[in-house]
């Protein structure tokens, strides 16, 4: 059974490499395109797996050509999708647009990807895991993930991403042991909602981009790293691959649990998804490490 399980979207991604973003009533040049799986839940997923991490997905697809592609690619990756649940509709289609530095903007639809809830997860796939991580998914659900994951024993890790200004995830992040924000999102909703960050007394890791990152930990102590320096391909998933290095150096189980090897990994993974186009990065421990011992 998967030590991981991995909850909320997933996507079919249609990557659109321009020369630059057009202004209002203006045009760009598409100059290369390709699809492929997407969604948060999904990107860490197969991220972890990649890093020799036994991991499962809860999410849900369409039962259209791209949903079955979706699953198809996950299962080649060596993901557990044994609780990927097909919906009658579509499966989620995101249109990244993608610009000559590397910086995205995302359209898309929601299509099927939020027709699971917590009971999709059986008590024996939560029972034999050790970490559940929850992506931006309906907050009901999320929460109760959350609620049978602690009650279960397990860590619980959380990425609210971009809904989090749309969207009362209090409940989910009150349980979350770990909380992956950007700094935008650590900025506005976080404090606008719950309070200053130093209060939540939990691990919070928060990314900023190509300048690293830094983890508070819950006795309010602050890790920081700069990150790798890369000529930057393509930011999508980046963050997705910060949180599975991250997740992946924390199941070591180190006591104390050494932030400052967890963070390196998450920029490593985070830098390497960057110099690559699409959401899924080539990431393994060889290419970590060469990353670390580059630095």
């Amino acid at each position: 059974m998967a030590r991981v399980i991995c909850a909320g979207h997933v996507n079919w991604d249609v990557t659109l490499r321009v020369d630059r973003f057009p202004a209002a009533d203006g045009e760009a040049t598409i100059t290369d395109q390709h699809q492929s799986g997407g969604g948060s839940a999904s990107n860490v997923a197969c991220a972890l797996t990649a890093l020799d991490v036994e991991t499962a997905l809860l999410g849900s697809v369409g039962t259209d050509e791209n949903g079955h592609l979706a699953r198809r690619e996950l299962s080649a990756a060596g993901v557990d999708c044994s609780s990927l649940v097909t919906a009658e509709g579509e499966t989620a289609v995101k249109y990244l647009v993608v610009d000559a530095d590397g910086e995205v903007v995302v359209l898309g639809n929601d299509g099927a990807n939020e027709s699971f809830d917590a009971a999709d997860l059986s008590e024996e796939a939560l029972e034999a895991a050790s970490h559940l991580h929850l992506t931006s998914q309906e907050p009901d659900t999320a929460a109760r993930l959350a609620e049978r994951a602690t009650e279960a024993g397990l860590r619980v890790s959380f990425d609210p991403g971009r809904r989090i200004h749309a969207r009362d995830y209090s409940a989910t992040i009150a349980l979350a042991d770990v909380l992956f924000l950007n700094e935008r999102e650590a900025a506005t909703a976080i404090e606008e909602h719950l309070g200053a960050i130093e209060d939540l007394a939990r691990v919070v890791a928060i990314k900023h981009g190509g300048d690293g990152a830094e983890v508070l930990t819950p006795e309010g102590n602050y890790v920081s790293h700069d990150g790798f320096p890369v000529d930057t391909v393509d930011t999508t998933g980046a963050g997705d691959a910060f949180a599975a290095g991250f997740i992946a150096a924390l199941l070591d189980d180190r006591s104390p649990p050494d932030y400052e090897r967890a963070l390196a990994v998450a920029n490593a993974c985070g830098a390497l998804a960057a110099c690559e186009p699409g959401a899924r990065a080539d990431i393994s421990w060889d290419c970590i490490e060469a990353v670390l011992e580059e630095r």
